[in-house]
């Protein structure tokens, strides 16, 4: 009954089936918790709700299931602790949790099961030291406590796993030296350890015999120093490598190139010199991540011999020169990330010839000529930002379907934004800042549906904003959904779902509460952005862009904007940062503002507004004088000047009998001056005459 999409609460029925042996409900849509009565089925050997939207906990009259082998919950919402009575289940050979919201320890009762062959209980919330016990079961092969908080060392008593396959300890808060005997258990083929959160270290003056054949090593963040470990080049079946965040450097060691290993992540690290050429003969090479290094030089020419690489990151090093033509032969190429490096040329066409290509970032790097219009229909994300594109928009840019990132910032790109804005409905992420586009802004922008970022900063756009923005849907209502497209790693996300972990995009570089930042790509599904600020804009603001209640960040400064602030912006509830500098807005700041509870900047500065700044809620904490300044009669606590409407009578005459007294003591400070001169002219005079009266 699996991947039926079945839904609503499990039924408590089920547990008159006295007879079942085999109880498979998962990849559906049940919800509520997990019936009482199902425990009661006795003769189940298989139950598996994996999968689901089941919450609650795990009770403890699982115990009853005496002769359960297989108990599969994992991808649910269920919480609590593993009780203690789930040592009864003498014949549980599978116990998979993974992907809930369980805490606590794990039972000291887990180490009775001594026919469990696997045990997963990854992306929880488990806590407190591993137990020791869990090194006496004799028949475990898969132990996967990854993306927890267990605390403490490495249990010694693992070794003692004598069955032991595959180890994930990865991306929890375990301390202390990574032993060497993890090298010695003779049946381990997969190794994870490290990763975030860990302190754990590498000791790099110890000598490691492996006496295991691994297949995958995967040890990020260990502080692992110096040179890539020799004694990996014994592992003559391994097939995934992963040693990103060390602290390693030299040259990439040829005999790593010869070991046609499938996924190499190397990324940041101190690594240098240029890549050799033998590691692109290689049919196994898949997945070659290499970011954030010092790697230099020139790709080799003969890259488009790796036939089998789906994802090749090499950003953030100093690689120069050309995209070597023969990329183009990759043909299961899903992923190409060169951004900043020192790459040139003005003809990347030969990218087009990659069918499916769908994640492109070569951005900041110096790439020019005419913006290329050859990609393939795959393309999904494209990121060229910060070189020197120049030429307007093509109209076949509608023909990527799929495009869901287009980012063209920082180039030469011009033409009329209303002929050329490409109508793909896809669309979530357009940002053409800092480039020559002018003509205006169309009421065709309400067809791109999906659009939640639009940054369109910096160019000589005119017209007024249209009110059919405020029909952009995402920026209406926001989808907590991931922002990464799965059909980026067509049929293969599965598979590589602990790789796609490391992998670390170029960020979105968007202006941020006044400072330009980046957005992790990963997140970028929680965001919502307005900017078209820095364009000759002009005409009122739109009532109805107080409908986006989903909007980050709204920055329409520095335009040529006039008439009211809307009093409908008080329903941005979402809204973080509000720019309206620099315009010709007049009138008053709405008292509507003060419901924004997640406002942080207002700025409102270098306008023509007036009256009584908003207090209540965040308006009250809106003190920041640069923010209100140049405008024509603003007042209110926030800048420290006492509105008319709130001064009392008393206090009224109280400042009138000090507007009388500083106009007395003017008058006087003014005549004494005055009088002083007057008093020193007729001195003069009196002395011009001082001979006539001695005369006389």
């Amino acid at each position: 009954m699996s991947t039926n999409y079945l839904e609503g609460e499990l039924e408590p029925e089920l547990g008159s089936l006295r007879n079942l042996k085999t109880l498979d409900l998962s990849v559906n849509r049940f919800l509520g918790m997990i019936p009482s009565q199902l425990f009661k089925l006795e003769s189940l050997r298989v139950l598996d709700l994996s999968n689901n939207s089941l919450h609650g906990g795990l009770s403890s009259e699982v115990s009853k299931l005496r002769n359960i082998e297989s108990l599969k919950l994992n991808e649910n919402f269920l919480s609590g602790i593993i009780p203690e009575e789930i040592g009864d289940l003498k014949k549980l050979r599978e116990f998979l949790l993974r992907k809930n919201q369980f805490s606590g320890g794990i039972p000291s009762s887990v180490e009775n099961l001594m026919d469990l062959e696997s045990l997963d209980l990854s992306e929880n919330s488990f806590s407190m030291q591993i137990p020791t016990g869990i090194g006496r079961l004799p028949n475990m092969t898969i132990l996967d406590l990854s993306n927890n908080h267990f605390i403490g060392s490495i249990p010694s008593s693992i070794q003692n796993m004598s069955k032991l396959e595959t180890l994930r300890l990865k991306d929890n808060m375990l301390a202390g030296e990574i032993p060497a005997w993890l090298f010695k258990i003779k049946t381990l083929k997969n190794l994870f350890i490290g990763g975030e959160g860990n302190r754990l270290i590498w000791n790099n003056k110890q000598k490691i015999v492996p006496r295991c054949r691994l297949q995958q090593i995967s040890m990020p963040s260990c502080e692992i120093s110096g040179q890539i470990p020799q004694w990996i080049s014994s592992q003559k079946d391994l097939d995934l490598l992963n040693l990103s965040k060390n602290r390693l450097e030299g040259r990439f060691p040829d005999w790593l190139a010869e070991m046609d290993v499938g996924v190499i992540i190397l990324s940041d690290n101190n690594l240098t010199g240029s890549l050799p050429p033998r590691l692109f003969e290689s049919l196994s090479l898949s997945i070659l991540a290499l970011s954030r290094n010092n790697f230099s030089g020139e790709l080799p020419e003969n890259i488009g011999n790796a036939k089998a690489v789906m994802i090749l990151m090499l950003s953030r090093n100093n690689f120069s020169g050309q995209i070597p033509k023969s990329i183009s032969n990759i043909y299961r190429l899903l992923l190409l990330d060169l951004s900043k490096n020192r790459f040139f040329g003005d003809d990347i066409r030969m990218l087009g010839d990659n069918p499916l290509l769908a994640d492109i970032d070569l951005s900041y790097n110096d790439f020019s000529g005419k913006f290329p219009v050859t990609f393939s229909a795959e393309t999904s994300i494209l990121s060229l930002g910060g070189n020197r594109f120049s030429g307007s928009l093509p109209y076949n840019l509608t023909n990527l379907v799929n495009l869901v990132h287009l980012d063209l910032h920082d180039n030469h790109i011009t033409g009329n934004f209303h002929d050329v804005l490409p109508q793909i409905p896809s669309l979530q992420v357009l940002s053409l800042r800092n480039n020559s586009l002018e003509g205006f802004i169309p009421q065709t922008i309400s067809n791109l549906t999906s659009l939640r970022i639009l940054d369109l900063s910096r160019n000589k756009l005119n017209g007024s904003i249209p009110p059919e923005i405020a029909n952009l849907e995402r920026m209406i209502q926001t989808l907590h959904t991931k922002y990464i497209p799965y059909n980026v790693l067509p049929g293969t996300f599965g598979v590589f779902r602990d790789i796609y972990k490391y992998i670390e995009f170029q960020d979105l570089i968007v202006n941020w509460k006044n400072s330009f930042q980046g957005l992790s790509r990963h997140n970028l599904g929680i965001y919502s952005f307005l900017d078209l600020s820095d364009n000759m804009i002009s005409g009122k603001i739109p009532e109805s862009l107080g409908k986006l209640k989903s909007l980050k960040v709204l920055n329409i400064s520095h335009n040529n904007i006039c008439g009211n602030i809307p009093v409908s912006f008080g329903n941005l509830e979402e809204i973080e940062s509000l720019d309206l500098s620099h315009n010709k807005i007049v009138g008053s700041i709405p008292q509507s503002l003060a419901k924004l509870d997640e406002l942080a900047i207002l700025d409102v500065s270098n306008n023509m507004l007036s009256g009584k700044i908003p207090i209540g809620g965040q308006m009250n904490t809106m003190n920041d004088l640069k923010y209100f300044t140049n405008n024509n009669g603003l007042c209110g606590m926030q800048i420290m000047i006492q509105c008319p409407e709130d001064i009392s009578p008393t206090e009224g005459s109280e400042v009138e009998d000090e507007k009388e007294s500083w106009i007395l003591w003017e008058g006087t400070w003014v005549g004494f001056p005055v009088g002083l001169f007057s008093s020193i002219l007729f001195m003069g005079y009196l002395l011009n005459f001082l001979p006539l009266f001695k005369f006389w």
